[in-house]
């Protein structure tokens, strides 16, 4: 009964970090502990439904309730208090990190695990420092090519939702479709405008379990066969995450007080990140 306490906990967490922009679901996974069995759940569940369920079950209750419970708090803590709140967050990914580390430390440092590092660190800083689409896509009107590019988008982004280091809602942002999806989602309960709504959502959820999936199996392999290497990749996403977040802070206006709030909270965070990591 812990346990499974534990994962709905941890699965809280997890759905949190999904609903704000910047920060990766993946990330705190695997700080947390639970990526590898996830990814495992994910890959085999028709292989083995009945121990992908018990896996699931919990840490995806645990994802729904903090959605449907935190996610206007979150909106509004990000919208008045952005750096105490996203300082929390950072703490959380920052106090998993050790759990990483212990991952890589039994294998001497070689070239191969280097260069993986520096690749994932640096595609983290381009898209960090890289601008989004200037324009947005509209759908508007969606025939059977919009349908072919939502089915498409929801691959790219639900595939990124699992690799860790990379927000799913930024890639969304980067695709130009973040705002047309997130107000189509927004707009399910207009019942006048349900069909429309639904012509949207439909391919573009199919993208996105095809994507989930898609990823989960190659991870899956690449944990199996190379798992130093890449948890090395996977580290490189995650430093440079961490430092992205930072400089999504850079030029707003903070108070004294919010800075030392948000020093409070970024200290929980990282007790909290360490703890549910060594669970």
């Amino acid at each position: 009964m812990k346990d499974k306490l534990i994962y709905i906990i941890k699965g809280f967490f997890f759905g949190i970090a999904n609903i704000i922009p910047g920060v990766s679901g993946g990330t705190l996974a695997l700080t947390m502990g639970i990526y590898e069995d996830l990814i495992g759940s994910i890959s085999n569940f028709f292989k083995n439904p009945k121990k992908s369920i018990q896996f699931l079950l919990p840490i995806g209750i645990g994802a729904v309730l903090s959605i449907l419970l935190m996610s206007k708090v979150i909106s509004y803590s990000l919208d008045k208090f952005p750096v105490p709140t996203t300082l929390f967050f950072i703490g959380l990914i920052i106090g998993g990190v050790p759990l990483l580390t212990k991952k890589v430390k039994s294998e001497k440092i070689k070239p191969l695990n280097i260069s993986l590092f520096l690749l994932t660190f640096g595609i983290i800083m381009l898209m960090t420092f890289g601008s989004a689409g200037s324009s947005s896509l509209d759908f508007t009107n969606v025939g059977i090519g919009g349908i072919l590019q939502l089915l498409l988008i929801g691959m790219v982004a639900a595939g990124t939702m699992v690799i860790p280091g990379v927000s799913g809602s930024f890639v969304l942002m980067l695709l130009g479709a973040y705002e047309s999806i997130i107000n189509t989602i927004g707009d399910l309960t207009n019942f006048s405008n349900l069909g429309h709504n639904l012509t949207v959502l439909a391919p573009f959820g199919i993208g996105v379990g095809i994507g989930i999936i898609g990823i989960a199996k190659i991870l899956e392999f690449l944990f199996q066969k190379y798992e130093v290497p890449t948890y090395y990749a996977i580290l490189g996403f995650i430093i440079a995450s961490i430092i992205a977040l930072f400089v999504g802070l850079i030029g707003i206006e903070v108070t004294f007080i919010e800075i030392i709030v948000g020093i409070i909270l970024l200290s929980f965070g990282l007790a909290i990140g360490y703890k549910l990591g060594d669970e």
